[in-house]
């Protein structure tokens, strides 16, 4: 267990066999000492609230055996062009409203392209941003060019999410590869983007599957800033709609070892909360998350909203995260660059 007087090391050089041993730690000793180590880099009971919008829904050329999008399966998900950037405008301002202080927006893309539809996207980027929102955006692969076009116009975050293991990896997408994925991650990491990439569980995955896509995270030559956990929504019409449903137990064991091994990173406790009661939602805050997804939608599968979310922070002694906020190492907290920081808010 790790000792609470001295502060757990930040290392890129993880082995399969010492996650190994962190995973399969008697779990309330795996939550102890994940709570010390969130304790020694993260202010305590403060949580992300992120709001995710679809911007871009279905039609989607991909194969993720899990994803409602793609336009080979046969599911209940409407399709629409990209939303009108008064729509998106509006939606960020009622995030804001409810408590968001980050706001992403996805579209059912294999890649960005550049073309009309990219520049609307920019602009929308550079609209939220405005609003002192840390923006996120995630729209499939994008190359370094894109990437600094994004960051010029604004974007505070680049979601990308890795899913699942190296060696599970054709078994739930085909028509990507693993090495497509973590190249946008070092396309946006090159730009000065901030990372969010993390994975899914359910999928059908072994316990080695886990561990091995947690050991590709810690190990990047910079932790991501930003890891999602996320649980199997199983959606009718896809090749996963049969799946059971994550336990609480599996959250937490994947959460607690993303904290130990990533200490400074968000951890965010995405999908599958909708059939979290706040009891097990609040393992996985004792267990080292930080962050979560609110409002009615997670593009496309249903999500606690924000009243829903205001009740449970205030049965659990939560307090919101600003935007645009760092914290040094020994857990106080400190201003982001003057340039990241809007006008509006610096003035504050």
């Amino acid at each position: 267990m790790t000792d609470a007087t001295h502060t757990a090391p930040i290392r890129t050089d993880w082995s399969m066999e010492e996650i190994r041993a962190i995973y399969y730690k008697p779990v309330l000793e795996l939550i102890v000492e994940a709570s010390q180590v969130h304790k020694q880099y993260q202010a305590t009971g403060e949580v992300q609230v992120c709001t995710l919008l679809s911007v871009k829904t279905g039609g989607c050329p991909e194969d993720c055996a899990y994803c409602p999008q793609a336009a080979r399966y046969h599911t209940d998900v409407p399709v629409h062009k990209l939303l009108s950037n008064e729509t998106v405008l509006k939606a960020a301002r009622e995030a804001k409203e409810g408590g968001s202080t980050r706001f992403c927006m996805g579209a059912a893309w294999r890649e960005v392209r550049d073309n009309r539809d990219f520049d609307r996207v920019l602009e929308m980027v550079e609209g939220v941003n405005e609003l002192g929102l840390e923006v996120c955006c995630t729209l499939g692969m994008v190359n370094e060019y894109q990437a600094e076009r994004l960051k010029q116009a604004g974007l505070y975050a680049y979601n990308h999410n890795l899913d699942t293991s190296e060696e599970n990896y054709s078994n739930i997408i085909t028509t990507r590869t693993y090495g497509d994925r973590l190249n946008t991650i070092d396309n946006v990491r090159k730009a000065g983007i901030s990372v969010c990439s993390g994975g899914i569980i359910g999928l059908g995955e072994t316990d080695d599957d886990r561990i091995a896509m947690l050991h590709v995270l810690a190990n990047l030559a910079e932790h991501p800033e930003s890891v999602p956990v996320n649980a199997l929504v199983p959606v009718e019409g896809t090749p996963l709609a049969e799946q059971p449903r994550v336990s609480v137990w599996e959250m937490v064991r994947m959460i607690a070892t993303a904290r130990i091994l990533m200490p400074k990173t968000m951890v965010r406790l995405s999908a599958g909360r909708q059939e979290m009661p706040v009891s097990e939602q609040a393992l996985c805050f004792l267990s080292g998350a930080n962050s979560i997804f609110s409002g009615d939608k997670l593009l496309t599968t249903p999500n606690p909203g924000f009243a829903d979310d205001k009740a449970m922070f205030e049965l659990l002694g939560l307090t919101p995260r600003k935007s645009f906020k760092t914290e040094t190492a020994c857990g106080g907290t400190m201003p982001a660059p003057a340039e990241a920081i809007p006008a509006e808010l610096a003035a504050e």
